[in-house]
């Protein structure tokens, strides 16, 4: 993982940040005595996969049994599970936002309190309390270049006869990872029971895209998308 020592204005890290712990960085008489700041460390989306694959039964029980009550729908199972592993990213992601947020808006929130992912989940869930009145925890999806770069050749391939170039792959990437922070799923939970609210889909998102483009409509396969697009209610 990266370590970085930032300015709580100006967070600017690789990756997602994991973590955020206020230090002192020195003492300046004249700028008012001891000086603070946050250290955060970061990681890629394939070094946190990476880091659940090598957890030990027990560690990778805990950790579902935490994104299970943040409000994750998760099995609480030692194994290595997909389900668990896919929340593992996205709970990541959101604790990444929040701590990028508070940095711009909140810095000195930053300077008084340690973030994790553990504290993250723990805040989350108390979020998510039994005190009958509704409660609310936001999870924006998480998209790897990869990811959207499968999901984009596949859907390319069947409406066009033919893949995605390089351009189109960071094209779509920037747009479906920015669309699914601003369309997170809404996870509402109330002693009555918890009601999940899906957010983003990207490839409802890029069927609507590609279908209207003139390759899509010349080659004449949109009829083959027909039950598809009643099922997402979607207009071709």
């Amino acid at each position: 993982m990266e370590l970085d020592e930032f300015n709580p204005n100006a967070v600017k890290t690789s990756g997602y940040i994991t973590s955020s712990t206020p230090i002192t960085t020195g003492y300046d008489a004249a700028a008012g005595g001891v000086q603070y700041g946050v250290r955060t460390s970061a990681a890629t989306p394939a070094q946190l996969i990476q880091q659940y694959r090598k957890m030990t039964p027990a560690l990778r029980k805990a950790l579902a049994q935490q994104l299970k009550d943040a409000g994750f729908r998760v099995p609480v199972t030692g194994r290595y599970d997909t389900t668990v592993r896919s929340a593992f990213l996205q709970a990541s992601e959101a604790l990444s936002t929040e701590i990028a947020n508070l940095s711009q808006n909140d810095p000195q929130r930053l300077a008084e309190v340690d973030y994790d992912l553990t504290t993250f989940l723990k805040d989350q869930a108390q979020s998510l309390g039994g005190d009958g009145k509704p409660k609310r925890a936001e999870y924006p999806t998480v998209l790897s270049r990869g990811d959207v770069a499968e999901l984009l050749n596949s859907v390319k391939q069947d409406l066009t006869g033919y893949g995605a170039t390089e351009d189109e792959v960071d094209f779509y990437y920037e747009k479906l990872r920015k669309k699914s922070l601003k369309q997170p799923t809404v996870v509402t939970r109330t002693e009555g029971g918890q009601r999940t609210e899906r957010g983003f889909n990207p490839q409802q998102f890029l069927v609507e895209k590609i279908a209207g483009t003139d390759a899509a409509k010349e080659r004449k396969v949109l009829d083959a998308y027909d039950a598809f697009a009643q099922v997402m209610g979607i207009n071709i």
